[in-house]
């Protein structure tokens, strides 16, 4: 190549181009009481200003303990629940400030995959009908063109065409598994959320899935909000990942830098309890004392500091911001500055 072709060829590489962003995310749920349980008493935090971005193509896995607000988070992405307050910006669109119409047209851009594989479909609709209604709810006719998209869609994600004549307890976890994201994709979505997509999988079966995933997300340049527990499916799929707890992110940054240097103290003890081959080979085990508080009454300050071993008088007053302390890497915590911030906090 000559020189002056050089220029030219740099010049066609794409920038990551945003598809959603999510700023100051909140869901309170209200707790009532007294007659006709009419009076609010209060309000559990599920969600308490949870703000991350997301390039086409790329996958964000949302990470923290049962409870921390990621499958809520998800669905408040959707809009499958009404958010407290907040904003989602999905492809320019605010979200939230769309009418039922043009919501409607949007959730062909938008869709989700299950926990569940067993729950999430009608045990009395065949594969066929339960593949098919997102198309014909969006206003296609049954006919043969329906049944071949059907068909087409099970052969995508490695079931035989046959398949759409059965039902679901004609399957295994697996399978229903996929029969679930082959509706998912049945509108030719561009975001899709994986809300703990193989948790309730086999090991074997789970690689299988994460795999499918990774190969329709390349041939169809799928974006992903995976939600997950385990953080090794979580490192195998993601390109970021975002760690939350008690309703807050409180570590964003590339896989292989939060992975290699995780800088909050919550961070370092998840990843300090995945399993390795060969216990006691290097790594040091992070073992958090007490309970995780009550999303009703979460603490003041850093919602972390009555299990963070680093704490100090600023954490309990203080809510520290969720800030960037490398590039491309955020933090909330006020032990990690951006000129330490490779190291992380260290002891007292």
């Amino acid at each position: 190549m000559s020189a002056a072709a050089a220029p030219a060829a740099a010049a066609t590489v794409k920038e990551p181009r945003e598809i959603l962003r999510v700023e100051n995310l909140v869901k309170h749920f209200p707790i009532t009481a007294g007659m006709f349980l009419s009076r609010e008493v209060g309000s559990v935090r599920a969600v308490d200003g949870v703000s991350f971005e997301l390039n086409e193509g790329e996958t964000l896995g949302l990470v923290g303990e049962s409870g921390s607000g990621k499958s809520t988070t998800g669905r408040l992405v959707l809009r499958l629940l009404e958010p407290t307050s907040g904003s989602v910006q999905f492809d320019g669109q605010d979200v939230l400030a769309l009418e039922e119409a043009k919501l409607r047209a949007l959730r062909g851009k938008m869709q989700i995959i299950f926990q569940d594989p067993y729950g999430a479909l009608n045990p009395r609709k065949t594969v066929l009908e339960t593949v098919a209604e997102p198309l014909l709810i969006h206003g296609r006719r049954w006919g043969p063109e329906l049944h071949a998209r059907v068909r087409e869609l099970l052969e995508l994600v490695g079931l035989a065409s046959y398949h759409a004549d059965r039902y679901p307890h004609e399957f295994s976890g697996g399978q229903r598994q996929r029969i679930g994201i082959a509706r998912a994709l049945a509108l030719n979505p561009r975001f899709i959320v994986c809300d703990e997509p193989v948790s309730a999988l086999d090991v074997s079966i789970q690689a299988q899935i994460v795999n499918l995933l990774q190969d329709l997300q390349e041939e169809l340049g799928l974006t992903y909000l995976f939600i997950a527990h385990d953080l090794g499916v979580v490192k195998h799929i993601s390109t970021r990942v975002a760690v939350m707890y008690l309703g807050r992110i409180v570590e964003i940054a590339d896989k292989a830098e939060l992975y290699a240097r995780p800088l909050h103290p919550y961070t370092r003890a998840l990843l300090s309890a995945i399993p390795v081959p060969r216990p006691g080979a290097g790594r040091e085990r992070v073992i958090l004392q007490g309970e995780v508080p009550s999303p009703i009454n979460p603490p003041s300050g850093c919602h972390f500091h009555t299990r963070c071993p680093f704490a100090v008088a600023e954490c309990r007053a203080v809510d520290p911001p969720l800030r960037e302390v490398a590039p491309g890497h955020k933090a909330a915590c006020h032990l990690v500055q951006p000129q330490t911030a490779q190291e992380g906090p260290r002891g007292p």
